[in-house]
């Protein structure tokens, strides 16, 4: 009976213990994303429970100097999570006026996340604000405050197959050969028919465009003489007249529109060139701006003028198909058209003309050329 007795004593301790440890929580597992978002929102709405980063560099209006790369610092959030998690951060950057700049997701850094910013996007010597979030599988944190920096003075560059030279700062990326006069916030002066500037593409351009801001032309003669053109390119150094990847663009002396494009050698359908009635007469001119646009690429070259800037009237838009593909190499650009004693022709840049805001690229020309 007392054997009995002790056994289901025992028996009772034992069902008590398990029940007990049935109540233990169990082990700890990575966190999820619900088990990161709270019920209560933080004051600006965000439910990532984590602390806003703090904005490092650049901060209070910093003006960053020419040739800088604009990189912008925040120190990463703290989390209240028992696990740690890898947090990403959004940089959101805007223009004194409210335009989004550049709005970007990207891994989080060891202490401090970094995101460098493209400064073609950016408009020179123009203020910039931004601010950063941490997120977390979509969910986001609270946005930090708002720190402002000024952007670069944009002098332009080469690369690749895109050229950019706003020419208004007295500064160029190319090679100014021949007499020219530097205007203030207007441009570069051609002041022969000889003057040109010179760029080299490390890469050719197969298909894109050329366009510029150009003012000071005007109508000089009744005829289409003097034959001088306003934007060129070729293959090299060789002869422009002779050139197998040339295109000119012109302002003839009775302000007729011409252009010749040739893409490759003289075989049918690689050069193509504007004849007769499609030589458009304009009446220029002298102060008032035109944007001068050349663009090619998939068997179709076109030409156009805007009266007015990028975004003025359209006063010449003309094309034609052509074969093969303009291939120059090396792919050299000018403002004006080289010319060299000896050649065939003669100097023929336009005399007077004021250049500048030049774009080069496989790319639509951005707002920022436009100035």
């Amino acid at each position: 009976m007392t054997r009995l007795v002790t056994f289901g004593a025992a028996a009772v301790c034992a069902l008590a213990v398990a029940v007990a440890c049935s109540k233990h929580p169990p082990s700890p597992s990575a966190p999820s994303a619900a088990a990161q978002v709270s019920t209560e929102a933080n004051s600006d709405g965000s439910t990532l429970k984590v602390s806003a980063p703090t904005l490092q560099s650049p901060i209070n209006g910093a003006r960053l100097e020419q040739g800088t790369p604009v990189v912008l610092v925040a120190g990463n959030s703290t989390t209240t999570f028992t696990t740690p998690v890898e947090l990403s951060y959004r940089f959101e950057v805007t223009s004194s006026n409210g335009a989004a700049v550049d709005n970007a997701l990207v891994p989080g850094g060891a202490g401090s996340t970094s995101r460098a910013i493209d400064v073609s996007h950016l408009e020179g010597e123009q203020t910039y604000s931004w601010r950063a979030r941490a997120e977390y599988q979509g969910v986001g944190g609270p946005w930090s405050g708002v720190q402002s920096f000024v952007a670069p003075p944009t002098f332009g560059y080469i690369r690749g197959n895109e050229l950019y030279d706003p020419l208004i700062n007295g500064q160029t990326v190319g090679r100014i050969d021949g007499p020219a006069t530097w205007i203030p916030n207007v441009g570069l002066r051609m002041d022969s028919a000889s003057t040109v500037i010179e760029y080299a593409l490390p890469q050719a351009l197969t298909a894109g465009e050329y366009s510029a801001l150009v003012t000071g032309l005007t109508n000089i003669s009744n005829t289409e003489d003097p034959k001088w053109r306003v934007i060129s390119m070729r293959e090299g150094q060789s002869a422009m007249n002779d050139n197998d990847y040339r295109m000119t663009i012109d302002k003839r002396g009775n302000g007729a529109i011409a252009w010749r494009f040739l893409s490759g050698d003289n075989r049918s359908g690689r050069y193509i060139e504007t004849i007769g009635s499609e030589r458009v007469r304009y009446r220029f001119q002298d102060h008032l701006t035109y944007l001068v646009r050349a663009s090619w690429g998939g068997g179709f070259f076109r030409a156009q003028y805007r009266e007015g800037g990028a975004d003025g009237a359209l006063i010449y838009d003309f094309g034609k198909p052509y074969g093969g593909t303009y291939a120059p190499s090396p792919h050299m650009v000018y403002a004006g058209s080289p010319w060299r004693p000896g050649e065939r022709g003669e100097p023929s840049t336009v005399k007077g003309m004021i250049i500048r805001q030049i774009w080069v690229s496989p790319n639509p020309r951005p707002a920022y050329a436009n100035k």
